[in-house]
């Protein structure tokens, strides 16, 4: 018999989560790609930007960090529950 997931259920949820944060994490990815690649466009130009604008990567890279970090411990996450779950 094919057991049917419903909306509401935690395994959906997860689903649901898992690909919410991988696809904010490529987004992240690229908004972070342009900050770093336009603050050597303009190095490169020569214009000197303000020193502030040398920070503005920053914010992306550590959401980039815990989005990263999370999927990577998923799997494992995952094989540890599923471990408990039969007793292993």
């Amino acid at each position: 018999m094919i057991e049917r997931t419903s909306v509401r259920s935690p395994k959906y949820r997860r689903f649901s989560l898992s690909k919410w944060i991988r696809q904010i994490h490529r987004w992240l990815s690229i908004i972070f790609t342009i900050t770093v690649a336009a603050i050597f466009i303009m190095l490169g130009v020569g214009m000197e930007p303000a020193e502030w604008i040398y920070y503005t990567p920053l914010p992306p890279l550590f959401l980039l960090l815990a989005t990263g970090l999370y999927m990577f411990v998923l799997p494992h996450a995952v094989r540890w529950r599923a471990g408990r779950q039969t007793g292993v």
